[in-house]
């Protein structure tokens, strides 16, 4: 703090300094207020100057004389100077120093006349005024103000009481007890009693106690006995009246006192008048504020030990002990607790009005303290009622209800009446806040609050108020939510089971949108009851109740138990349905009792089982997989359950529910679905399952009626108000579409995102769970919403596919009802335009409506694919498949049929039955015959209804498929982009699929072959049953069944096949370039060789089949056997297949027992129904003729059927040893090949593997044996066969590729080929002419041929093989002439052998292994072996030459030629030797044949065996020939084409063979026989000159 005086002024006193103080003295004294700030600094420069004094730094005559000057500046100059001198006697006396202290005391005498000796007495100390001499002695002085002290502050001064009189008292209380009616007023009574006080001597305090005691006798007479306490307080100190009201309170004070509620009004009147002030009462009453927090506590306290009392597990000895003490307890409590004053005050100031010192009150108590004291409840809820009285009268009395107006209190002082929802914020909202949970206490008051909710929400969600007002009522909005929370719902906890309450509440409640309601409910479950000790004892109890009612809960007693679980529910719905939603979870077998025990909810209940439903599903600590990670968890299950039939059977809003669902797709969750699931399908009726019997399907396949009746397990009845109810939940929040797109983008989801770390098996329930809700919830949709609701919905294909990226297939499924919709209601419009009955109208008027709700489809669809896609396939062939469904296909009529005659049954029964009343009868008669009729039309409608869309699809066709590339790529894309996208989706889409590929064909479809189609969908199924789900495999087995259903239709008779496949395009086997599709009738497939292919197709799914089963892999046993299981109807037929199967089969039970119990259950399953349906397979030669008439002897050769047609036996035989040893080796490699799908190639050389590995026969495997035995040499000669094999690769692969693109050249190959034949073999062509009229010929005569054929042959035979490499090349020569001009005629082959075409990489690499193999053969190699070889490779060369013409490297061939004449030699010598035997056992064979079936058979089966290799080996051949290839390579060496020509001459056998009788062997066959082994030997050697050349490539 700066000095006031500086030192200057100190030093230079005399000159100037003097004169500066004064001045400065005089400017600060001129502000004379006591408060400013000069009165400070005239203190500090007072005190500055004597401190200098004492200090010694001016003498005290200066100071005293300056002093004096200043004296008169101010009247309380002496006071300031008083203040100055006492602060320095304090420091003065403090100190050591003497010499200070004895300048205080001389400045102070010499001021004695400047300050009074009181003042001076006052301020300075005794010893100092000793000092002074103002005093004698300091200790008398003390001792006289300590007498003084105590005679002021602590003697009462007594009034005499002799002195009053009691007459005065009487008349006093007369006065104040007389008749106050009149005219009388308390100025009147006042002045009598003053004058009775003066008169009688009377106190005034007691005046004023006996007033206060009459007013509490006359408590009506509040406006005159307040104005007389007023006035009569004028005369009394302030705090009197609040000492008196103490004394009062004090006197009720003991324990067994009780205060009169009089005495609280009285003093709440004062109160509210503000005579007392509050906080003077408040301390003179009891308990005091520490006493009520203890208690508190104390409550909260036994709260808890109820709860955990009632938590706890009690055994039954214990439990009487505790009743017992809890008894003694309950007695101590009873004893009365002291009066709570604090409590009777609030009281009586809520019941007079005087909420503002009431508050101030409560809000020194804890929290809901003073309202759980049922009387001050009651008392606040009265005021309420009087403060929301007139805006309750005018917004929310019910219609009709005239209620009992409630009169506003007389106190002016009371709150204000509320009549608008803005004054409800003044005062009501905070009443009801301190009211809480206790609004209980007055049930009337909660419903009165509830409908003014109502009313405000029906004001706040009406439009059309200012933006103003809209603000206020947002804020009133969140009062109301927060009155709900705080107040009204713990309400109805405490409330006892007022069902009328809950009923009340909902009615404002359902005005709340379900995110606000369930946000309440979650306050109220997860907080609420934890905020007060009477909520914390009643979800205690209910708990507890619900236990008690669970345990005893049953489907007997549904009844009684459902009113205890009602009663319960009306008050605590939270907590007892989180207590049942936890058993459900546990114990699924309550499901059902507990949906049934939910009929006597309150609507509100219904939408809190809802909220608890939901958080219950949320639940995050709980795993929504069980331990072992592949199955959904149960309690997941449970729970999925229980909303589907609680939400079916009781009107739930389930908003919040799909809301629920479509934020966990959101989030990437696919788990939940399976709740959607569960309620589409109990609500809508709309099940999904795999389990469907065939008649179902059929079923499904009709219109809505019959699928109704005959399409699903259960009877659908009574869904209709529960599937509204799901629709309109579903339109009012804009969830139908986003479902479905979330559930179509999280298919792929699932396995991308989702998958991850997840157990394949659960990723595919998971899969099969989404699409199949997927699809249910599609189907809902399509059946429930009107046509306008889902085209307003459902965006166009492109956006579908573009924008969501809705995989095609659910975007197509999701499109189809709306095209569906708009082509009938645009026929309709159509129809009705132009009336026109006659039905080619009709179906013009269709074609048309189609083409306007179409075209824009197609221009849609082309943005979905690469533009090179419709250079094959349409736009509109590819949104008419998909656009299209098995109801616009074909009428179910055996399924219509059906249910007809079940409804003729039950009116039979109907009448038969006599216990069933009449009218009753008649009833159900009329229900069955409309039915009936229904049935009936509808199917006449659907009738008609296919009808146009087959001439609609008539029109189509030509323009479906353009197969602008080839015909095969057409098939692909076919089958990539419709049929194996769709056969999967569902199990009527998979019937849908087969059914199309038939219709296709019999439309026949340009561009389309029937046959190429079939064959790539059974040619290898191992991929596809791999990357199938469960559900899917089991759809996909479906669509296979239903292909081979066709198939083996047609199979089953000729008259048949030639009806519906005969002239058919798609059966066309040389497949033309576009464009040229007429033909001569040698081009189509005949039913025999129709019959190799199916049995070929057999053989091929057995393969796939046993490949599957021996992976070991899950997923592919799982699916094939779903697979199979679902074929079984049509595969196996043949019995060596089925006993191959049934070995593997029963080898996957003995493995999996242990080890994966679905998989040995699924095993088992399929096992035994095999076994039932072995005495319907047939042996092989049954199924199909393994030697074709000769008419089609050259086809048979061709066409690829995979039995082995017309080939030659010695060589099936010998195929079938080499093979063997070579199968397993070629397999393999086969096995490796890149995902392609595989060609017939590979069953050349794998059919020996399954003939051998499998069984297929057991004499085959016998046969081979005793070959072995009689042959030493076997083994290279098995080597030479191998080498045979190999020669089909490359050829079959080239004719894939190119049998298509030359067919003008195949046509003329076609022709050639027999002239070569003859050229050949003259004999053979003969023999073939011969063929028919040996057939119709006697046995005899043929056992003639066979003879003198077989001895040509082994002449010819021996010969050949002894001539020299020379006499080979001269041979070559004269081949290669023929071979120009017999061109070639095979490439049909290829179009069915190799509908894929191979990855060549692959192939290369299979033949290289192949050739080493071959190289490394045993050392006896003939030039004829060489030659054969020449002759294989040549064809397959030529026909790689289409692509590229390989360069042989002269010098490789050279040494490949030396190396394979000296083994040559070697093996010439060994494989006569066993021709001989050869030839005897053929003999002995085909004699017995004619006359014993058993040998029959068993040749048969030896050929089987062979036949199935050899056959696909000629074919493999076959396709070698091509003209201009041909010439190409007889420029390159003449030792390739004379090899040809020996190919060409086994051709020639093939047919001679053939020719001489399907089943019986001839000698030609012999012969040819020998000649084959000849020629593949040697085309066993040009193969490698072939291979090498590849290799240098």
């Amino acid at each position: 703090m700066a000095t006031m005086l500086p030192a200057e002024w100190i030093k230079n006193w005399e000159k100037g300094g003097r004169n500066e103080f004064l001045q400065l003295c005089r400017a600060l004294s001129e502000d004379k207020s006591h408060d400013s700030l000069s009165f400070r600094d005239i203190q500090q420069a007072l005190y500055e100057l004597s401190s200098h004094v004492v200090r010694g730094n001016l003498k005290h005559e200066h100071a005293s004389g300056v002093l004096a000057d200043i004296i008169e500046f101010r009247e309380d100059m002496p006071s300031i100077l008083a203040d100055a001198f006492c602060i320095l006697d304090i420091e003065t006396s403090c100190l050591e120093e003497k010499t200070k202290r004895d300048c205080f005391t001389q400045l102070v005498l010499s001021c004695l006349y400047l300050v009074s000796d009181t003042v001076l007495k006052e301020r300075l100390d005794p010893e100092t005024l000793e000092s002074l001499g103002l005093i004698k002695q300091s200790q008398q002085f003390n001792q006289k103000s300590v007498k003084i002290k105590t005679k002021l502050f602590y003697k009462q001064q007594k009034f005499n009481l002799l002195r009053e009189e009691n007459e005065g008292y009487a008349k006093l209380i007369a006065e104040l007890g007389q008749d106050l009616s009149g005219n009388i007023t308390s100025d009147l009574i006042l002045e009598n009693i003053k004058s009775l006080i003066g008169c009688f001597n009377l106190d005034p305090n007691r005046v004023l106690d006996i007033i206060l005691e009459v007013y509490e006798c006359r408590p009506e007479y509040d406006d005159f006995f307040v104005p007389l306490i007023e006035s009569y307080m004028y005369m009394c100190e302030p705090q009197t009246l609040c000492h008196i009201l103490g004394f009062k309170f004090k006197f009720y004070q003991d324990p067994s006192g009780e205060t009169p509620s009089s005495l609280y009004r009285v003093a709440a009147v004062l109160l509210q008048h503000n005579l007392i002030d509050l906080e003077d009462l408040y301390v003179h009453l009891l308990p005091g504020d520490n006493a009520i927090i203890e208690e508190h506590k104390r409550e909260i306290v036994e709260a808890k030990q109820i709860v955990r009392k009632l938590t706890m597990v009690v055994l039954s000895s214990e439990k009487t002990e505790e009743k017992e003490k809890e008894k003694e307890k309950e007695e101590e409590k009873t004893e009365k607790p002291p009066d709570n004053q604090k409590l009777g005050l609030l009281e009586a100031l809520l019941k007079i009005g005087d909420w503002q010192h009431a508050q101030s009150i409560m809000d020194q108590m804890p929290p809901f303290y003073a309202t759980s004291h049922k009387p001050i409840a009651i008392a606040l809820c009265q005021l309420v009622h009087v403060t929301i009285e007139p805006l309750y009268r005018r917004v929310g009395v019910p219609k009709g209800a005239k209620g009992s107006p409630i009169s506003p209190l007389p106190n002016k002082r009371a709150p204000k009446q509320a009549d608008s929802f803005e004054d409800l914020r003044k005062e009501v909202f905070n009443m009801l806040c301190y009211l809480g949970p206790h609004l209980s206490h007055d049930p009337i008051l909660f419903a009165k609050v509830v409908r003014l909710g109502k009313a405000f929400m029906k004001e706040f969600q009406s439009d059309g108020s200012k933006q103003e007002d809209k603000e206020k009522m947002e804020i009133l909005f969140s009062c109301v939510l927060s009155i709900t929370d705080q107040v009204l719902l713990p309400s109805l906890s405490l409330m006892d089971c007022n069902a009328c309450m809950s009923e009340e509440l909902w009615g404002m409640f359902k005005t709340f949108p379900y995110q606000y309601r369930y946000r309440l409910y979650g306050q109220w479950k997860n907080e609420t009851y934890n905020s007060h000790p009477l909520l914390v004892k009643v979800k205690a109890q209910t708990i507890d109740r619900a236990k008690y009612i669970m345990k005893r809960l049953t489907k007997e007693n549904v009844k009684p138990s459902g009113r205890q679980i009602g009663k319960l529910s009306h008050a605590n719905p939270t907590i007892l349905f989180d207590y049942i939603l936890s058993q459900i979870q546990k114990y699924d077998n309550l499901i059902t009792p507990v949906v049934d025990s939910l009929k006597y909810l309150t609507s509100l209940n219904y939408d809190v089982l809802a909220y608890c439903i939901i958080e219950a599903l949320a639940n995050p600590e709980k795993e929504r997989m069980k331990h072992d990670d592949t199955t959904i968890s149960s309690w997941l299950q449970s729970l999925a359950s229980f909303c589907g039939a609680v939400f079916r059977k009781y009107p739930i809003e389930l908003a919040g529910l799909l809301q629920y669902v479509a934020n966990q797709l959101k989030a990437g969750k696919s788990f939940d679905l399976l709740i959607l699931k569960e309620v589409v399908q109990k609500m809508a009726g709309i099940e999904i399952t795999e389990e469907m019997t065939m008649e179902q399907l059929e079923a499904m396949t009709g219109g809505e009626q019959l699928k109704a009746e005959g399409g699903y397990f259960g009877q659908i009845r009574n869904t209709k108000k529960s599937s509204q109810r799901l629709k309109d939940a579903l339109l009012d929040h804009d969830l139908a579409l986003p479902l479905c797109l979330l559930m179509a983008q999280q298919r792929n989801g699932v396995i991308f995102q989702e998958g991850g770390e997840k157990h394949l098996k659960l990723v595919g329930k998971l899969y099969d769970q989404c699409h199949d809700t997927l699809v249910q919830f599609g189907g809902f949709l399509a059946s429930n919403l009107s046509t306008e609701d889902y085209i307003k919905r459902v965006p166009s294909i492109d956006v579908l596919c573009n924008e969501f990226h809705t995989p095609h297939d659910a975007a197509f499924f999701l499109s189809r009802p709306m095209y569906a919709h708009q082509i009938s209601s645009k026929y309709d419009e159509l129809k009705k335009a132009e009336k026109g009955n006659k039905q080619q109208h009709k179906v013009h008027k269709y074609i048309t409506a189609c083409e306007l709700v179409m075209a824009p489809v197609h221009e849609a669809v082309i943005s979905l694919h690469p533009p090179k896609v419709w250079d094959d396939i349409s736009p509109q062939f590819y949104a008419t498949f998909w656009s299209l469904t098995m109801y616009d296909l074909a009428v179910p009529h055996s399924s219509y049929d059906r249910e007809v005659n079940k409804l003729k049954v039950q009116m039979k029964a109907i009448d038969d039955n006599q216990e069933m009343p009449p009218n009753k009868k008649k009833k159900e008669k009329e229900r069955c015959t409309a039915l009936q009729d229904k049935l009936l039309e509808e199917e006449k409608k659907q009738l008609e209804h296919v009808q146009r869309v087959l001439q609609r699809l008539k029109l189509e066709k030509d323009n479906w498929l353009l197969a602008k590339s080839t015909k095969n790529e057409t098939i692909t894309k076919f089958l990539q982009l419709c049929i194996f996208p769709r056969c999967i989706f569902s199990a009527i889409d998979a019937v849908y699929c087969a059914h199309f590929v038939e219709l296709v064909h019999q439309q026949k479809t340009p561009n389309f072959s029937t046959l190429l189609c079939y064959d790539r969908v059974f040619s290898d199924i191992i991929y596809t049953v791999a990357s199938c789900t469960e559900n899917e495999a089991s759809r996909y087995g479906r669509f296979l069944c239903c292909m081979l259903e066709t198939v083996t239709r047609w199979h089953s008779d000729r008259v048949i096949y030639e009806k519906e496949c005969g002239n058919y395009p798609g059966f066309l086997t040389i497949l033309r370039a576009t464009g040229f599709d007429g033909g001569n009738k040698a081009d189509q497939l005949d039913y025999e060789n129709f019959r190799h292919v199916v049995h070929k197709w057999h053989y091929k799914l057995t393969k796939a089949s046993v490949h599957c089963l021996e992976t070991g892999e899950y997923t592919h046993i799982r699916n094939i056997l779903i697979v199979l299981t679902k074929i079984l109807p049509w595969y196996p037929k043949v019995l060596n297949l089925g006993q191959a199967l049934e070995r593997r089969v029963h080898k996957i039970c003995q493995e999996e027992k242990e080890k994966r119990p679905d998989l040995y259950a699924l095993a088992m399953g399929y096992s035994g129904q095999l076994k039932s349906r072995k005495p319907f397979m047939i042996p092989e030669n049954e199924f199909h003729h393994k030697d074709p008439p000769a008419r089609n002897a050259v086809a048979a050769t061709v066409q690829n059927g995979p039995g082995g047609a017309g080939m030659p036996t010695s060589l099936t035989i010998n195929t079938a040893k080499l093979e063997e040893s070579a199968a397993e080796e070629t397999d393999k490699l086969k096995e490796k090949s890149q995902g392609t799908v595989k060609v017939i190639n590979k069953t050349v050389n794998a059919t020996p593997k399954v003939t051998t590995s499998n069984g297929n026969s057991a004499s085959n495997s016998k046969i081979i044996k005793e070959k072995d035995d009689k042959e030493k040499s076997g083994k290279e000669k098995d080597k030479e066969k191998k080498e045979k094999i190999p020669a089909t690769t490359p050829e079959t692969k080239a004719l894939g590729k190119d049998g298509k693109d030359k067919p003008k050249e195949e046509r003329a190959n076609k022709d050639d080929k027999p002239r070569e034949i003859k050229e050949k073999t003259p004999k053979s062509d003969k023999e073939k002419e011969k063929a028919k009229k040996e057939e119709k010929a006697s046995k005899e005569e043929k056992s003639k041929t066979i003879v003198t054929t077989i001895e040509s042959k082994s002449v010819a035979e021996k010969e050949r093989e002894k001539e020299p490499s020379r006499e080979k090349d001269v041979a070559k020569d004269m081949k290669s002439k023929e071979n120009t001009k017999g061109g070639e005629k095979i490439p049909v082959a290829g179009s069915l052998k190799s509908p894929v075409p191979r990855s060549e990489a692959s192939e290369c690499e299979r033949e290289q292994k192949r050739r080493k193999v071959d190289i490394h053969s045993s050392p006896s190699h003939s030039s004829t072996v060489k030659d054969n070889l020449n002759e294989l490779k040549d064809s397959s060369t030529k026909h790689y030459i289409n692509h590229t013409t390989p360069t042989l490297s002269k010098s490789k061939e050279r040494e490949v030629d030396k190396k394979d004449l000296d083994k040559s030699r070697e093996r010439s010598r060994e494989r006569e030797k066993k021709e001989e035997k050869d030839r005897k056992e053929r003999k002995r064979d085909h004699s017995n044949s004619d006359r014993e079936v058993p040998q029959d058979s068993t040749k048969r089966r030896k050929e089987e065996n062979g036949t199935t290799g050899s056959s696909k080996h000629s074919k493999s051949e076959s396709p070698s020939d091509s003209p201009r290839s041909n010439e190409k390579e007889r420029e390159k060496s003449k030792s390739k084409s004379s090899g040809k020509e020996k190919g060409d001459s086994i051709k020639a056998e093939k047919m001679e063979k053939s020719s001489s009788g399907s089943k019986k062997e001839s000698r030609h066959d012999k012969e040819k026989e020998k000649k084959e082994k000849r020629d593949s030997t040697g085309g066993k050697e040009e193969k490698k000159h072939h291979k090498s050349s590849d290799k240098h490539r």
